[in-house]
């Protein structure tokens, strides 16, 4: 009788987000199923609603923590993860949503919900790693599908992914687009930005939105001063820096650095 293999076991876990991630999982199509013949997909709540029991040697998490449950769910998933990986802006700077950090969540509360003595929430919007350790952290908003395959790929054979942290800017000029706040006056998040995405905004003209949140060496400062010099006001600077990345680091503190 032949020897029963023992996959390796991958988990793909929700907190507060869109789906955006985990769609771009499925989105790998051919390249997904092929992954299969090696991994065991065990849960993926676009494809199953139960979690089996049991340890996971990878966990993928999408979504921040938002409420208490959320902080409690994670530290079960971190239990029973051999490896944790955060994928997307929400996972690894606490997402869109986390422009309540720079508000009053009970006021946003009230003007939403008739009864909100009733909502269980947090204050923040907070990225994984600000809860249990984290092995690595993807960025996106989404996720690329290609570096999302090189990370799973990475911990399967043991080794470091193989993701560039180097400025969005790098990508604009290896596929020969011109710099639109240079050639265009365009505000252009691209010089503080890590990239990932493909350039595609200042590739159809437009600038960065910084999706893939703040590059290894960010100088937000500068970048300010250049656009300030565009005519860009201080509420338009903190409004650029305020998007789906708004809480990372760098990111938070340059918008904080133009505020009232």
């Amino acid at each position: 009788m032949p020897e029963r293999i023992v996959k390796p076991r991958l988990g793909v876990w929700k907190f507060a987000s869109c789906d955006g991630c985990q769609l771009s999982l499925l989105d790998c199509e051919t390249q997904l199923l092929t992954l299969s013949e090696t991994i065991d997909i065990a849960y993926f709540p676009e494809a199953a609603s139960r979690a089996p029991r049991g340890h996971y040697d990878l966990s993928l998490v999408e979504g921040s923590i938002t409420t208490p449950a959320d902080e409690a769910r994670i530290q079960t998933v971190r239990r029973r993860s051999k490896y944790l990986v955060t994928i997307g802006a929400c996972a690894t700077a606490g997402g869109i949503q986390a422009l309540r950090n720079f508000a009053d969540i009970r006021a946003f509360s009230a003007a939403v919900y008739a009864r909100p003595a009733y909502i269980r929430t947090l204050a923040t919007s907070s990225p994984i790693a600000a809860h249990v350790p984290v092995d690595f952290q993807l960025h996106g908003c989404p996720v690329n599908k290609h570096q999302l395959l090189e990370v799973i790929s990475a911990f399967l054979a043991g080794r470091r992914p193989g993701i560039a942290t180097h400025s969005l800017c790098m990508e604009c000029k290896s596929r020969g687009h011109p710099c639109v706040l240079v050639a265009h006056g365009t505000a252009c998040l691209g010089p503080v930005t890590q990239a990932g995405c493909g350039a595609i905004c200042p590739g159809c003209n437009r600038g960065c939105y910084g999706c893939f949140g703040p590059q290894d060496s960010p100088n937000t400062p500068a970048l300010s001063e250049a656009l300030t010099a565009l005519g860009l006001s201080r509420a338009q600077l903190q409004r650029l820096y305020r998007t789906f990345n708004a809480d990372a680091a760098a990111f938070r503190s340059e918008s904080e650095r133009h505020g009232d």
